[in-house]
């Protein structure tokens, strides 16, 4: 049950900087809104692997997603 509640804090921790990111993108891009979700998740998935924006607690916790979790992440927005 403890592990089920880490999870799921982790989970909205890996949603929150995924947010976070994306916001960061967005201002520096403004027609990101334009582009398909696969192309800002590989954005946002160079920021986590290049460690941008980044520090090490938050870059370990992004780190095991891969590109379709951070898709589905983004849907989820």
């Amino acid at each position: 049950m403890l592990q089920e509640k880490h999870g799921d804090l982790d989970a909205e921790k890996r949603k929150k900087l995924i947010t976070r990111l994306l916001e960061d993108l967005s201002r520096s891009n403004p027609d990101l809104y334009y582009q398909p979700t696969s192309q800002i998740a590989l954005q946002i998935k160079q920021q986590v692997d290049e460690g941008t924006n980044l520090n090490n607690e938050d870059r370990a916790l992004l780190s095991p997603l891969t590109l379709r979790d951070i898709e589905v992440l983004l849907s989820l927005h």
